[in-house]
Order: structure tokens, then sequence, then C-alpha cells
């Protein structure tokens, strides 16, 4: 979401990292460019007006001259403001009662129902709640049966409603079962409009006064950029609105939603859906997405998502083979690549690395997952002694198995070829200092800058590009 803005802001900040010492000239230019990218990227104008303003106090006063690195702390200055902008710091829900109610608003089309289902199985999975969903939209049927669909693949109970029913009445009946089978968390689905009328405001209004929700939570799409802004400032005057769900925020919005929503109604962005899955929703924390604007990554979330996501059996395992020196087999690799599909792909792994901001955007191409995709395949196109013995794959084999794959033999052989560069590297790693060897030969391994990696020779050429790659199709 943030690619341009961080790119403009990478730019201009890198100019005034190295300087000696910051002059109100220097100030002044850096601060008209990073004012442009901040208005490029579509944040409100009062709130770049606050921003520019916040910063400029802080530059020129005490707290850069004394810095011994004057650059450095400007740009520390500019990550600061950015965070206070949308937030101190991750604001979690307050779900005290039982049940605790969340109440969903906002436009239709930002994604409401979907955010619905993904806090469900956030809640059921991460918190260990009990989950009741409820839909109150009666204007739309499909999206009564949308939210019994979406609860069914969340695993999350559904309380059916009707679009003759009243809003109010469905909600009441729903909060009442939820006591009656000890539900811990009732999330209500309501209606939304195309833009803000006074008859949606009037049954919202209504509906919050008859349910007390603990969480009223506005839903609001990033791609809307500016107008996110307006349309949250019309709900948060009509709602007393305790949280934001940011939507579609992997698309190619520019980010100014959420650097201006919190600002605007004062409330904290709870979540960021970060994808159309059902587990594409992420808690909102303001220092690793300013990290992530100014090009420094977002390591802890990256950790947070392998500690959740990587299977610790399967990685013991292959731990122990290494440390045995008894090979890497075409089932780790397979293996690895799903860990690694699990995790956002190589391009949502890599835009959570430092400095990766124009390799993360390449590697999150339809091209580069398509192409593990062909990997996998050919893979799973295999025997399980195929797989564990590559060895005996001789040309009759790799001609079964390339056509179980629905792909040609030199796209195996490629295959092959690199999981004999990954095999050799990890009988580097069983050995006595063998990871600093191997850390050193990391460019070889696929989906690595280097030789024999991503766009190295006899490498996956950027999957697809010079280097040997898969050809692209």
């Amino acid at each position: 979401m943030f690619e341009s803005l961080s790119e403009r802001l990478s730019k201009t900040l890198k100019s005034i990292t190295g300087q000696a010492r910051l002059t109100e000239d220097n100030i002044k230019d850096t601060l008209r460019e990073v004012r442009r990218a901040l208005l490029e990227a579509d944040v409100a104008l009062p709130v770049v007006k606050a921003f520019i303003d916040r910063v400029r106090e802080r530059a020129v006063g005490q707290e850069v001259s004394r810095s011994l690195s004057p650059g450095q702390q400007f740009v520390k200055i500019v990550q600061q403001e950015l965070e206070a902008i949308m937030g101190e710091g991750n604001v979690p829900l307050e779900l005290k009662q039982q049940p605790s109610v969340i109440l969903m608003a906002g436009l239709q089309g930002a994604g409401k129902t979907t955010s619905v289902a993904k806090l469900a199985k956030y809640l059921r999975e991460r918190e260990k709640k009990k989950v009741l969903v409820v839909s109150a939209d009666v204007y739309r049927p499909a999206a009564i049966d949308q939210l019994e669909t979406l609860a069914g693949e969340v695993e999350a109970d559904f309380f059916p409603s009707t679009s003759d029913q009243q809003p109010v009445a469905i909600a009441e009946a729903a909060i009442k079962h939820a006591r009656i089978q000890f539900h811990d968390v009732v999330i209500v689905d309501t209606a939304g409009r195309l833009h803000v009328d006074s008859d949606m405001m009037d049954e919202i209004q209504a509906l919050h006064k008859a349910v007390s929700p603990q969480e009223t939570l506005f839903v609001v799409d990033a791609m809307t950029g500016q107008d996110a802004a307006n349309t949250a400032k019309a709900f948060h005057e009509a709602l007393p609105l305790t949280g934001v769900v940011l939507t579609k925020a992997d698309g190619d919005a520019r980010g100014g939603a959420a650097l201006s929503v919190r600002h605007i109604t004062g409330k904290p962005i709870k979540f960021m859906g970060m994808g159309e899955k059902v587990d594409a929703l992420e808690p909102f924390h303001p220092d690793r997405v300013a990290s992530r604007i100014l090009g420094m990554g977002d390591m802890l979330s990256l950790i947070e998502e392998a500690e959740r996501t990587v299977d610790k059996g399967k990685a013991e395992r292959l731990a122990k083979k290494v440390k045995k020196g008894e090979g890497f087999d075409l089932e780790d690799f397979r293996d690895q690549l799903q860990q690694l599909k699990k995790m956002g792909g190589m391009g949502g792994l890599m835009s959570k690395l430092p400095g990766m901001g124009q390799m993360a955007e390449a590697a999150q191409g339809p091209g580069v997952e398509k192409e593990f995709g062909k990997l996998e395949a050919l893979i799973n196109s295999m025997t399980p002694k195929e797989r564990r013995k590559p060895e005996i794959i001789n040309g009759s084999r790799k001609r079964r198995i390339a056509a179980g794959a629905g792909l040609q033999v030199p796209d195996l052989n490629r295959l092959l070829k690199q999981h004999k560069q990954m095999q050799k590297m990890m009988k580097k790693a069983g050995k006595k200092g063998g990871m600093q060897k191997m850390m050193r030969g990391m460019g070889g391994m696929p989906g690595m800058g280097g030789p024999g990696g991503m766009g190295g020779p006899g490498g996956m050429g950027g999957m697809g590009g010079p280097g040997g790659g898969f050809p692209r199709r």
C-alpha cells in the first residue's frame, strides 16, 4: 500500500541523513518534498499541515542541533510524528462483558461482511473466544448468505436472519441466543449504502442504542484515499466509534487513508485487512507501519507471523536431518515452499525486511507465485520414493512427472538443479562452522539474490527473467 510514499520519503530523507548540520534552508527543502509526497499519497490536507508543522517545530529546535548526527535525528523525528498521526500504539479490543457485542459500520463495498468473518476467525483462533456472527443487512439478501458461507469457513457460529425482519429485532434476538449458548462475542454486520445518507445514519444509531456495543468499529476501504477521511468524519459524528478497521491495505492504495482516519476521528485503527483470504487480518501497529513507510522493514511482524504459521514439528525434523547430514530431499523442499506461501509468499516476506522496497514489489507480482506453484506441482507429481531419492529420476520418469504436472521436462531439470544446490548448502550447514558458510552461499538459494538465486546466473532468474528461470508464458 505504501510503496510510492515509501519510495518518495526514502529518497527525500536520504539527502538529509548525511548532513553534518541542519539549517533552515535544507530543512525547508526536505519538508517541502515530504509535504508533496504526503499529498500525492492522498493524505488529507489538514493532516499534512499538522504533520509538517510538528516536524518543523521539533527539527529547528534544540532536539536536532544538540544531536551528533542531525540528519539521522531528523529522520527519527519524521518516524515519530508518523507514528503520532496513526496512533501511539496498538489498541486492543475491549471485550469485558459476556457476551461482548461488536457493531461493524461503514459504506457498502468497504469490505464489512468479509471483515466480520476475518475478525471472527482472529478472535476464535488467537483470543480463544466463542464467536457468534449475525447479519442485520436486510436490504441485501445476498449479504446474509455471504456471511453464512464465510462463518462456515472460519468455523464461527452463525445466527440466521431474513430480509423481512427489522435490524434491531435481529440483533436483539442474536444477543439473547448468545447469552443462552455462552458465546463470548457477538459480531453484528450492518447495512451499508453507496454514500452517507440520513436514513442509513438513523438506522445504525437506533441499532447502536438497542444493543449498546462494547466496540463500534468503522470499516473503511484504504483505496478511497481522501474520501475515506470525509466518510470517517460523518460516521464519527453519528456514532460513538471505538476504532477503525482499514480494509484492502494490500492493494495499490497510496496510504492516505491510514494516515488521515486516525487524525480526523481521533479513534485508533485497530485492524488492517491485508488480502482476500479469511486469515488476512492483522492488528494495526503504528510504529511498525511507520517503519515500513520509511523503508526500515517490519521485523517484529515477520517474527510473529513465523511463530504463528511455521510448522514447528517439521522445522525441528528438518534441523535434525541437516545436523545428521541426512540431506535435504524434495519433500523438505516442498514443505519450505508451503511455509513461504503461508507467510504471504516471497513478496509478503520481503516487504517486511529492511531496504527491500523495490525487490518486494517485484516479488509480489503474480508471476512469482505462479512459478512457486509450478515447483510444487512438479514435486506433487512424483512418487514418495522419487521425492526422497531424486537421483533415481531417469528420462522416462522425467517425462511422466512433467506430463503429470502439465509442464515440460526442462522445467523439471531446473527444479532438480536448484534442489541440488540447496542440498549442497544444507550439507555444509550440518558440518562444524557450516552455518556461516551456508549464509555466505545464500546467494545460490532460489528466491535470493546472487549466483543461482532470483535473478542470478543459473537460478530462477527473477522467476522467468535472464538466468535460466522458468520461461515467461
